[in-house]
Order: C-alpha cells, then sequence, then structure tokens
C-alpha cells in the first residue's frame, strides 16, 4: 500500500481524503504504449473534473512520488485544456518557466501523471516539420499533446457505473435517490397526474458537457459581442443614394477587388459596403485600389480581416481629419481674439485718403480711354470735364467725408 505522509502540506486537500481506498504500485499504468489514447483504460474527461480526480488519487498515495509539484504541473496543464476534447499541448519549456523548476522535473511528473492514469498521449512530439504538413515555409517541430483521463480505480472507489471500455467509456448516473429540489413556483393542482408513468429514471450523460442548473447560474448568457458596424448615411452629397449608385459603386469595387488582391476574400456587397465612404466622394477603382494598397505599404503581412482592417483605417483617417479641422478652428478663433495691436485699427482720415486716391486713379484711367479712342460705355463725364454728374459726386464725396469725421481733398464747402 501507498503511503502519502511524505506529500507536502502546502499542497491544498492532500493530506488525506475520506474516500481513500488501498493503493497497490500493480495498479499503476507502466509502458509508452498503454500511456496512448488508444490503448488507455482510462476514460476521457474534462479539466474540472479531471482535477479533482488528480487531486484524490494523490491524496490517496496511489503513487509514491505524487506531491505537490505533480498537482502543480497538472493545473497548470488544466488552465490550457479544451473544454470539450480535454486536450492541452505540453509546453515543456514554457510549463518550467512558470512553476520555477527545471524540466527535468516537469517531465518526471509528467510521467508521474502517466503512470496514474490520469494523462495519455494523443501526439508524441517529434522533429517532424509540421509547417511542412500544412504547407507553410519555415520549420517547426511537431508538439507534443496529452489528454486528461480519469483511470478505472478512481470510479471503481467513488461508486461510478461505466457504459463502454478505454478512454470511450462514459458514466451513467443514477438519480433514483436523490430528493428534488425545491423551487419558488406557486403550487399547482397535479392530482390527476398520479396515473401517469414516471420519467425515465437512468441515462448517459457525456463527461465534459457543461450542464446547466439553475438557470444561467453555472453557465454565461451573454453573446459574445459583435463587430460593430459604423452608420453609414444614406445620402450622397446631400441627394439620397438611388439603386444606379449603389450598381455604380458595385461596379467600381469589382475593379477594386481585381487590383488588390487581400480584398479579395470579402463579399462583394459586404466590401462595396465597407469602401462606401471612398465611392460617395467619387473616387474610381484605381484610386481606391491606391489607397488601400498604401494602407499595407511596407509590411510582409496581410490583413486576415480585410473588412474590418478597412474600417479601422478610414474611421482613424476621419479622426484625423476632424482633429486637423478642430486644430485649424481654434488657430483661427486664437488670431483673431488675439490680433496684434492696430491691426484693426484706422483713422476717418485714411478712408478719406483711400477714396480720394480711387477718385483720382479714376479719372486718370477715363482720361487715358478716351485719349486711346476707346468707347465709353457709362454715357457719364467725370467731375473734372464739369459734366451733369460732377456736382453728384461732389455730394457723395462729401456724404462719405461727414461720415468719416473729416473733409477728402477738393471737396466743396456747401453740400
Amino acid at each position: 500500500m501507498g503511503d502519502s505522509s511524505h506529500i507536502s502540506p502546502l499542497a491544498g486537500g492532500t493530506q488525506g481524503h475520506p474516500d481513500a481506498v488501498d493503493a497497490s504500485p500493480a495498479a499503476l499504468v507502466r509502458g509508452t504504449q498503454t500511456q496512448s489514447i488508444e490503448h488507455t483504460t482510462s476514460r476521457r474527461t474534462g479539466p474540472r473534473r479531471w482535477l479533482r480526480a488528480v487531486r484524490w488519487l494523490i491524496a490517496a498515495g496511489y503513487h509514491p512520488k505524487a506531491n505537490a509539484t505533480t498537482l502543480a504541473v497538472a493545473e497548470d496543464l488544466a488552465t490550457r485544456m479544451d473544454y470539450d476534447t480535454g486536450h492541452a499541448r505540453y509546453c515543456l519549456d514554457e510549463m518550467a518557466a512558470r512553476l520555477g523548476v527545471s524540466r527535468a522535473t516537469v517531465k518526471r511528473h509528467a510521467a508521474v501523471l502517466r503512470e496514474l492514469g490520469a494523462l495519455v498521449w494523443v501526439v508524441h512530439g517529434t522533429r517532424a516539420n509540421v509547417r511542412r504538413a500544412l504547407g507553410l515555409g519555415g520549420y517547426a517541430a511537431t508538439a507534443t499533446v496529452y489528454a486528461a483521463a480519469i483511470p478505472a480505480v478512481y470510479d471503481h472507489a467513488l461508486g461510478h457505473t461505466l457504459v463502454g471500455s478505454g478512454y470511450e467509456a462514459r458514466i451513467v448516473i443514477d438519480q433514483r435517490g436523490q430528493a428534488p429540489k425545491p423551487v419558488d413556483n406557486p403550487a399547482v393542482d397535479n392530482a390527476c397526474s398520479e396515473g401517469r408513468e414516471p420519467p425515465s429514471l437512468t441515462w448517459v450523460r457525456e463527461v465534459g458537457q457543461v450542464q446547466v442548473v439553475g438557470g444561467c447560474k453555472d453557465t454565461s448568457q451573454a453573446r459574445p459581442a459583435k463587430t460593430p458596424i459604423p452608420h453609414q448615411s444614406s445620402s450622397i452629397n446631400g441627394k439620397r443614394r438611388t439603386a444606379k449608385d449603389v450598381q455604380t459603386a458595385g461596379k467600381t469595387v469589382r475593379m477594386v477587388r481585381a487590383l488588390v488582391n487581400w480584398t479579395q476574400v470579402v463579399p462583394l456587397r459586404r466590401l462595396e459596403f465597407v469602401l462606401r465612404p471612398l465611392t460617395d466622394r467619387g473616387l474610381d477603382a484605381l484610386a481606391i485600389a491606391g489607397m488601400l494598397q498604401g494602407m499595407c505599404a511596407g509590411v510582409r503581412w496581410k490583413p486576415t480581416r480585410p473588412d474590418v482592417f478597412i474600417q479601422s483605417q478610414l474611421a482613424a483617417d476621419r479622426r484625423q481629419a476632424e482633429q486637423r479641422e478642430q486644430q485649424e478652428a481654434q488657430a483661427a478663433r486664437f488670431e483673431l481674439e488675439n490680433a496684434p495691436v492696430g491691426a484693426f485699427v484706422s483713422t476717418p482720415g485714411q478712408y478719406a485718403d483711400v477714396m480720394s486716391g480711387l477718385r483720382h486713379g479714376m479719372e486718370t484711367y477715363s482720361e487715358r480711354a478716351k485719349a486711346s479712342g476707346w468707347d465709353d460705355l457709362s454715357d457719364h463725364t467725370t467731375p473734372a470735364a464739369g459734366g451733369p454728374d460732377a456736382d453728384e459726386d461732389a455730394r457723395a464725396a462729401a456724404a462719405i467725408a461727414a461720415f468719416l469725421g473729416s473733409s477728402p481733398a477738393n471737396a466743396p464747402a456747401t453740400v
């Protein structure tokens, strides 16, 4: 019989187990062949039930070398196991670094788990290039893959009834002796149901299958978050988008798909919706293809989800444009509120000088036009010629001067 007194007291629940039975070294699984998934007598399971069984096996003392480190190795494997298959990659170097032990220690305690029948080989690690088998370049050795298993000695000690044998065996659960759980539902009259046949009392349940007890107590009802699709307007430059606009955009997007190969995995309708901000701007296929190629310029990778990648890039460009507009508006407002001294200040005399210079320039231009023989389309004469509009021009100049608070040069004394 094994002795569990040597197990480290640091491991929780390893100081004996109420269901522990006499352990015998003969129950250990010896040999590489019997420790594989094809020849094992242990049944498959999930990570939660597997850890419970491993703790029981260590506490029962079935292996003389099983201790707290063995449990730590099992817990590390359980955190990386698939809940459906119970498979996990070995990852020897990473596990040794996480646990703070040597590679030899991890190997030794993994062997202890295999001899207990709690761990079986799915794939033996080799130096064969797994990337070549997948049609990829480079080199990567074939990884070791383990599967969680529960030995028959555990099921025998706990009185489990199995259906089948080996790795595909399953537990039969009998609930005939279990009292029903009370519920908060209102009382109903079931007097007419006494003569009905009772439901089935036994069934075969898949080990590792998620069991929902009490509604959403043990399993989460939250659904995975969907990729948000940004809202896009149904108008183009203030006009309602028509079927012809969508058809034209579809032709442009077909050309874009032909020019940019990494967008060809996206359906045409989806790609047209993603590229709608560009087609609404009137860009042609060549311009859009140039923008898409520029998004991946200088890198060797290609986006695995081009539609999401394009959406994020366009959203980033839109945010940058909005930030630039805000900065320019802030700069213009700052310059207006902090103008240099005297920038918008001028005296009435300066306004009068400007008007005088303008009148002098018009008179010079009219004289030059007459000397050159150009046709005068206005039928008006200049004030210097003493025409009928001279007095009217003089009154207008005097009114402007009065408004400005000064008198222009050559203005008449009376108005």
